[in-house]
């Protein structure tokens, strides 16, 4: 299956009561962290503010919590829709395997709540990590004009490759031995792909939904051609 393919099929189900309900959670989940975020913000300010005995405008205070907010949103908006994600790819995976796997779907192993949220904070921090060590070339890229955003699309895009297949793939493997179902190339598209998709505004809201579910596909098509 190639990746147009996969992707027409996830947009296809994103009607689906089950995908809409995931959607759902999955982005009142990430709009409850902004939120949080939000008020540690505004509370740290103030704070400053009162420490430093300044006496701000009326409301400076809250309007530079919302422009930290939406300057977190841009940064991080990709790193916390894919830890929230984790707690609810099974879900997706599940809902995609229903509709058109379900004799993998009996087969499937399911993971526990610790499991995923070991595997969540791994994909954060490796995330974390390959971004703040690209930020030196990002830097040196500036002047180039595109230099930059295309470096970490691509960090962006091999971390989303490799953690949407191994939240399909790990449902199902056999034995640590097993190879993975999509080659490097197959998982850096898929990722470059929702990669992109995360960088427009709207569309980012769906973009893990949809690369999750498009991972089902790949995957399973993956482990049938392998098979």
């Amino acid at each position: 299956m190639s990746l147009p393919q996969a992707f027409g099929l996830a947009f296809s189900q994103l009607g689906d009561p089950a995908i809409l309900r995931i959607l759902g959670k999955s982005l009142g989940w990430t709009f409850l962290i902004f939120a949080g975020l939000g008020l540690l913000a505004y509370l740290g300010l103030d704070a400053l503010v009162e420490w430093l005995e300044w006496s701000p405008v009326s409301g400076a205070t809250a309007v530079l919590t919302v422009i930290i907010i939406l300057l977190a949103g841009w940064l991080l908006f990709r790193f916390v829709a894919l830890f929230v994600l984790q707690f609810f790819a099974s879900d997706v995976v599940r809902a995609v395997e229903a509709k058109y796997y379900p004799n993998e779907a009996s087969a499937a192993r399911e993971l526990g709540f610790r499991e995923e949220l070991v595997n969540g904070l791994q994909a954060v921090l490796r995330a974390l990590a390959l971004n703040l060590a690209a930020l030196p070339f990002a830097i040196f890229l500036l002047f180039t004009g595109i230099g930059t955003a295309l470096l970490f699309w691509g960090v962006n895009a091999f971390l989303l490759g490799r953690e949407l297949q191994d939240m399909v793939w790990l449902r199902h493997r056999k034995d640590v031995a097993e190879t993975a179902p999509l080659a490097g190339s197959n998982r850096f598209l898929l990722g470059g792909a929702v990669a992109g998709l995360l960088m427009l505004p709207l569309i980012n809201l769906l973009a893990p939904v949809l690369g999750a579910a498009s991972a089902t596909h790949l995957v399973h098509r993956g482990r049938a051609v392998v098979a």
